[in-house]
């Protein structure tokens, strides 16, 4: 992808928020910071790959309910929790949130770092992968309703002929929507349409047509 990572600082600590803006700016990547979680909420764009560093207690919204919006919301996005007041609740809280880990303050900035450019591979997979289940459910959009279900038998392991039983249709009609379906889902092959289909959900592994 093109766009370059950037870190997030969620933290209404002036100074905690400066230190984690210099580490990461001397490490060369850009980094935003904001005072509360309400303000970043209002500006996020949406940008990937990026890394979420925010602190526990903010005035407003604490860091975990930040967590907690955002997957509400269905914004996938790597974060670091960091808190002066570390504890099992907290730590579980964040951990199902999503977190890819939470750290006490004050921070060991070598370990922040090592976080952050986890958080940032991290979130460019992901990131990648969700553009690529994208781009394959647009794909299967392009079939029509029939081709859709032959595709589900296809991919279940059925011969052209017993598809074309099971839908009374002739041997001829199942290889032409075959040949379609190889085309709109650009597949070169058996495995990789299956491969496809598993990854938008068409069949999971226990289905059986």
């Amino acid at each position: 992808m093109t766009n370059q990572a950037i870190v997030y600082v969620v933290d209404d600590d002036e100074q905690a928020c400066k230190a984690v803006l210099t580490l990461v700016k001397t490490m060369g990547l850009p980094a935003e910071s904001f005072s509360s979680a309400e303000e970043f909420l209002e500006a996020y764009d949406g940008h990937r790959p990026a890394c979420l560093v925010t602190d526990v207690r903010m005035l407003g919204m604490s860091g975990l309910e930040l967590q907690e919006q955002l997957n509400k919301l269905g914004i996938s996005i790597s974060v670091v929790v960091l808190t002066a007041y570390a504890n099992t609740n907290t730590t579980v809280r964040a951990m199902r949130n999503g977190a890819l880990t939470l750290m006490e303050k004050p921070c060991d900035d070598d370990l922040l770092w090592e976080s952050i450019r986890t958080g940032i591979a991290t979130d460019q997979h992901n990131w990648e992968q969700e553009q690529r289940t994208s781009d394959l459910r647009e794909r299967l959009e392009t079939l029509t309703p029939k081709e859709r279900e032959v595709l589900e038998y296809i991919v279940a392991g059925n011969a052209n002929k017993v598809i074309a039983n099971r839908l009374d249709v002739s041997v001829r009609t199942i290889e032409n929507h075959r040949q379609k379906i190889f085309q709109k889902m650009k597949a070169d092959s058996l495995a990789e349409l299956v491969r496809m289909a598993l990854a938008v959900g068409v069949i999971t592994d226990s289905d059986n047509v």
